[in-house]
């Protein structure tokens, strides 16, 4: 597991990681904005007047009204990317994460409207009437030409789009979900995560087999109910610590083109990680460019370019909204640099060859400055002095004898930590690590707990805990987090079906569904950040071929916008 999880980072670094992605991706936002002549903001009241009814244009065919498609797409949009992944980048890229998160929202509005829009006129109806629709329609029509004088392969671009869209579901709108849920399950009611996998996998299947008229039917009742639930506990966090909205604001403006200085166990972040983290954040939260609400918003009975101006209000409720009452919940609460106990995943751990320190001075400077410079180095990938520690570990009675080694777990110093063997019992005898990791061939196996920084869905928890709502604060995430997440993973179902029957027809739709919710079911169980890592990598992959194609449609997009705006 350890050498697939390096591998996906390998991936991950030449595609969201590396500059090229980004700049892609805001890039075909900012020049859909000025082509179009700044949609998100001239078509915002008529996307509201449209979603509630004022302005109803709609066509006799679709399966849904224009309400039911956007609150489906929101509810596969707004799910552990507003909850853990906001929390995931602060802790990553640090406060000025969010603002990059802000960045792909703005110009993702934009983005989101052009491939809604696209997806709706080219959609189809398939021979049991279902309503099918998406880029992968836009993409074999649009990409039907030649460019720069080659003749393009639409349709197997087509394919390849749905059968990335296909793993996408899994990998992103799946898996991530029902990890964040059973994690949290378990911290906050000790439910077994096995438990949550199996129970929730049974209900999803129940919802997905109806298809999108249920779906839909459901998305759009829990979207109110999980937005209440939220929104109520996060007002109660921020009113309680009103003194530091501001010093937030302050936090994520202060160091957007430096990066964000290191701070009690929070060991720094490089204006590079702010970038990739907040974009890499944005992108997984609102979903704009990778091509996966399109699908949900064919099924709408408004005309196209109608639906196109309704999901203008998706990024928006989505990131601008949901995503900034997270990060300044969590950033006013002060625990995103504060260290809990927990119990160590050993992907996130590494053992280094001496011992550095992140105590304060009363001034709150760092007592071993040097010491930090050289440890945010290490943890951004930077070159450093640091060094991984080879050699064995001497334990007994669960305490490390070893005086001149330093445990790094989640990115800080990990402190008070425990091993335990088998049974929980206190671990006493040797282990051998390598290259800073346990070699487990050559070890007993064991475990780590202690104090350390928390991250994802765990540092929301810990920010709504801090304070008036105590240990119900933890519970209302997680509440919370299990409707947001269960929501996500039962549209990202229709989102893989859809793309099963472009390639395979309605036949193989059945099968999908069985895998994914197998795959739901096993993705409770297994190592946090190679999910996430697993979700960074498809992600990036299915929104190339999308954002080509809507490129290559510029002009026709230029024309409906056009018309719109004339009537």
């Amino acid at each position: 597991m350890e050498q697939f999880n390096n591998f996906l980072v390998l991936l991950d670094s030449n595609l969201s990681g590396s500059w090229w992605f980004p700049a892609l991706l805001i890039g075909t936002g900012i020049f859909f904005t000025i082509y179009l002549g700044f949609p998100q903001f001239k078509y915002f009241s008529s996307a509201l007047k449209i979603v509630s009814g004022k302005n109803n244009n709609s066509e006799s065919d679709g399966e849904t009204t224009g309400f039911q498609a956007l609150t489906t797409a929101m509810s596969g949009a707004v799910g552990t990317g507003n909850i853990g992944g906001v929390a995931l980048a602060i802790w990553t890229g640090g406060p000025a994460a969010i603002f990059w998160m802000w960045i792909t929202a703005i110009f993702g509005m934009t983005t989101k409207f052009v491939e809604v829009t696209l997806g709706h006129k080219y959609r189809t109806k398939l021979s049991d009437g279902s309503i099918s629709g998406g880029p992968m329609y836009y993409i074999e029509q649009g990409l039907n030409t030649k460019i720069l004088g080659i003749k393009f392969p639409a349709k197997s671009v087509a394919v390849l789009f749905a059968f990335l869209m296909m793993i996408t579901a899994i990998g992103s709108g799946n898996m991530p979900q029902i990890n964040n849920i059973a994690l949290v399950m378990n911290t906050e009611f000790s439910v077994p995560k096995a438990f949550t996998g199996i129970f929730l996998g049974a209900l999803l299947f129940i919802i997905i087999v109806g298809g999108i008229q249920r779906i839909a039917s459901v998305a759009s009742k829990i979207i109110p109910i999980m937005g209440l639930i939220y929104f109520g506990g996060a007002l109660i966090i921020l009113a309680e610590n009103y003194q530091n909205i501001i010093p937030s604001f302050n936090a994520i403006f202060a160091q957007v083109f430096t990066g964000s200085a290191a701070m009690g166990g929070f060991l720094g972040a490089s204006f590079a990680m702010s970038l990739k983290y907040g974009v890499a954040r944005g992108l997984y939260s609102n979903e704009a460019g990778q091509g996966s609400s399109p699908i949900a918003h064919a099924s709408s009975k408004n005309k196209s370019i109608d639906q196109g101006v309704v999901s203008i209000l998706e990024p928006f409720i989505d990131t601008i909204v949901v995503c900034s009452v997270t990060a300044l919940v969590i950033l006013s609460s002060g625990v995103w640099t504060e260290k809990f106990e927990t119990n160590f995943s050993k992907t996130d751990m590494i053992i280094l060859d001496g011992t550095y320190s992140d105590e304060l001075n009363d001034d709150k400077t760092f007592i071993f400055p040097d010491q930090i410079n050289e440890l945010t180095k290490y943890v951004q990938n930077i070159e450093s002095t640091v060094k991984e520690f080879n050699g064995t570990l001497d334990i007994e009675n669960g305490e490390i004898r070893n005086s001149e080694i330093t445990v790094i777990h989640l990115r800080s110093i990990a402190e008070n930590i425990i091993v335990k063997g088998e049974n929980q019992s206190l671990f006493s005898g040797q282990l051998i690590i390598e290259d800073g990791k346990i070699n487990q061939t050559k070890s007993s196996s064991v475990s780590f707990e202690g104090k350390s920084l928390v991250s994802s869905a765990e540092l929301t928890a810990k920010a709504f805990s801090n304070g008036i709502l105590g240990e119900y604060g933890g519970k209302l995430v997680a509440i919370a987090l299990l409707l947001f997440a269960f929501s996500t993973s039962i549209t990202w179902c229709y989102y893989g079906d859809r793309s099963t029957a472009y390639i395979f027809g309605e036949k193989g739709v059945i099968w999908y569904r069985y895998f994914y919710v197998a795959c739901f079911v096993l993705a409770a169980v297994i190592d946090t950040t190679v999910v996430w890592n697993i979700a960074y990598v498809v992600v990036a992959l299915v929104s190339i071929p999308n954002l080509l194609a809507m490129f290559v449609l510029r002009h026709e997009m230029k024309s409906l916008s056009d018309n719109f705006e004339t009537k």
